[in-house]
């Protein structure tokens, strides 16, 4: 089967560039933060340099780790379901489930393979690059050379394949079983992440004000509770459809078009709920500390100083991640509705008509994660803002949490929109032939 995973690969690359995409922006970001570790392991570092390299290296690490698997698992749940008829054929040929899972995983193990090869000469210009960020702002010694070893090659390559692998084997398994069983697996991670959550977040209150691990324990809990939330995702969507209310042709078939197809978009609304909860909570949790900082005429120590240059970043990747999987997975879902947009318009639909079906759909996904990430994130925000300043909202008013909807507006709506367009170029009986 593996054999005929290559062959797959070879006769039709295009469908497996998303999944490329992913495995190396994971690989990327995961082997330029290890590979501070490799730096810090390097004998005559001071220790302030070394905490600094490994700290780094460990947080970002593990958010790259988390990463990696949403990507390529949501471009990898895609790429199954649109090669629904082709499994099925081979099934009907008499190919076993167990062969079907072990072609998709070795197609998803060869393309991450590729991906993270590729991504290791960017993984050493982007560590060399960040460990000059850290001279600069003085958190690590000028005389501290950069080394590119084994712990940040191994890691790129371990945890991309390793996330790779199970993300196949999981999409392919939900092609192959029934949804029973996995409905049980799913809320029994949906409730233990919501559990975890509520716990660390209620953690908080046993910190002081002044406490060097404060916004841990809220900022995980956050995570949490926007990982249980993503994995609510269809039935959060559901629950919103019931209560909306839309006139017109577009408002109506929008409704009926992502009631029929909630399953499919989870993997959307998990991505917007996760950019939305971790995006805000870690910057106005990072902007609550830095005024308070400030108010108390202290200067800021190297951890916080640490500690505020980590958030920041791993704000970044997350940005750039989410930006990734939602253009993936929005570009893959909008261009195989080819042949309905075909049979809509061959119905008597406009163009215009289609399109504006298509922003009605998309702008209830992006309400629907917006709001569902912006809850996970107050849960966080409101208890570490209670006891670093007494307050229990920020100060900081609206700006940034304007500033990350603003952000996941525009990639969501831009792409189903712009790559809608492109689709409705092909004539609508050409487009249902091709799809047929």
């Amino acid at each position: 089967m593996f054999v005929l995973a290559i062959r797959s690969i070879r006769q039709r690359p295009g469908r497996f560039l998303a999944t490329l995409l992913a495995a190396f922006l994971g690989a990327a970001i995961i082997m330029t933060f290890n590979s501070l570790q490799d730096t810090a392991s390097q004998h005559g570092i001071d220790s302030v340099s070394a905490d600094t390299l490994s700290t780094s290296a460990s947080v970002v690490g593990g958010y790259g780790t988390l990463l990696v698997f949403f990507a390529v698992a949501s471009t990898l749940t895609v790429n199954v379901r649109q090669r629904s008829r082709e499994l099925e054929t081979l099934r009907c040929s008499g190919a076993t489930p167990a062969q079907l899972k072990r072609m998709v995983v070795g197609e998803a193990v060869a393309v991450a393979l590729l991906g993270a090869i590729l991504a290791v000469g960017p993984a050493m210009l982007g560590g060399r690059a960040l460990l000059g960020a850290f001279k600069d702002s003085g958190q690590v010694a000028r005389s501290v050379d950069y080394s590119f070893g084994p712990f940040a090659l191994q890691s790129g390559l371990g945890i991309t394949l390793l996330a790779s692998a199970g993300a196949a084997f999981l999409a392919v398994r939900r092609a192959t079983h029934g949804r029973r069983r996995q409905g049980r697996a799913r809320t029994f991670f949906t409730y233990a992440a919501l559990v975890a959550g509520v716990v660390s977040v209620t953690a908080t209150f046993a910190f002081s004000a002044t406490d060097a691990a404060l916004m841990a324990a809220p900022a995980y809990g956050a995570i949490l509770l926007s990982v249980g939330l993503a994995l609510l995702a269809p039935r959060l969507l559901r629950g919103l459809l019931d209560r909306l209310q839309l006139t017109g042709a577009s408002g109506w078939l929008a409704v009926r078009n992502l009631r029929a197809r909630a399953d499919q978009l989870a993997g959307i609304l998990m991505s917007l709920i996760l950019f939305t909860a971790v995006s805000t909570a870690t910057l106005y949790m990072q902007a609550v500390e830095s005024d308070a900082v400030k108010a108390s005429g202290l200067k800021k120590s190297v951890d916080a100083k640490n500690l505020e240059t980590l958030n920041f970043t791993v704000v970044g990747i997350i940005v750039v991640f989410v930006c990734v999987m939602l253009v993936n997975s929005l570009y893959a879902a909008t261009t195989y509705r080819a042949r309905e947009f075909g049979g809509q318009r061959l119905a008597g639909a406009t163009p215009g008509q289609v399109l504006r079906t298509v922003a009605t759909e998309t702008a209830i996904l992006t309400i629907t994660g917006i709001l569902s990430g912006t809850a996970a994130a107050l849960a966080g925000i409101i208890p570490f803002t209670m006891v670093r300043t007494d307050s229990i909202l920020p100060h900081q008013g609206l700006g940034i949490w304007l500033t990350v909807v603003t952000v996941a507006a525009t990639v969501t709506l831009g792409t189903s929109l712009l790559t809608a367009r492109r689709v409705l170029r092909t004539p609508a009986v050409e487009a249902v032939a091709l799809a047929a």
